[in-house]
């Protein structure tokens, strides 16, 4: 874990493309929490928004058809793997081989927004054997949606990260500013006071 934080530090782009890899292999790295912070580096100026958004893409493209491919290569065994079976089990498998058969393409289009089920639905899509073109179709029109709504919200909460450190340099600015009249008024008023004496 911390070499991809490091990674992240060093070479922003590739950590980037590395941490959406370890998020599909289910090391706790979610995609969303990587979106995100990919549109903060923007807003930050650590990466540029064409390179970032470029491996972004490209990195949400290559970790989903990887799944498409494994559901593909492996059929229906994927639920009893070790490995897969804690991501779809048994049960889950029927309920989306039945969403497929009624909805199919539309599945993974609109499947890929909810956080807790897009493994499933790409390992799926491979098990149903759904053509690649079509699933590749479907899967980048919608990774297109789920990226430009979670980079941008990261990038604008990164925007206001950059406003709120403002303020608070102003805010101590004024602050010094504040207790310096402060001080000078003490020091006058304990100047006057032993004149008097």
């Amino acid at each position: 874990m911390l070499e991809a934080t490091t990674l992240v530090e060093h070479s922003p782009y590739a950590g980037i493309f590395f941490l959406l890899i370890l998020g599909e292999i289910g090391l706790p790295f979610p995609e969303d929490a990587t979106l995100l912070l990919s549109g903060f580096l923007i807003a930050q100026k650590v990466t540029k928004p064409l390179p970032t958004i470029i491996v972004v893409y490209c990195g949400l493209l290559f970790t989903d058809f990887s799944l498409y491919w494994v559901g593909r290569k492996y059929g229906r065994k994927v639920a009893e793997h070790k490995r897969f079976r804690r991501i779809l089990s048994a049960e889950r498998l029927l309920t989306l081989e039945e969403k497929f058969k009624k909805w199919g393409i539309y599945v993974v289009f609109v499947g890929r927004h909810f956080l807790g089920i897009r493994a499933q639905i790409f390992l799926v899509a491979g098990v149903m054997r759904m053509s690649a073109l079509k699933f590749i179709m479907a899967d980048a029109a919608s990774a297109i949606l789920t990226m430009t709504l979670m980079v941008g919200i990261g990038f604008w909460g990164g925007n206001r990260v950059q406003i709120l450190q403002k303020d608070l340099k102003r805010i101590e600015h004024i602050g010094i500013l504040i207790l310096a009249i402060l001080l000078a008024g003490w020091m006058i008023y304990r100047y006057l006071r032993n004149r008097k004496k």
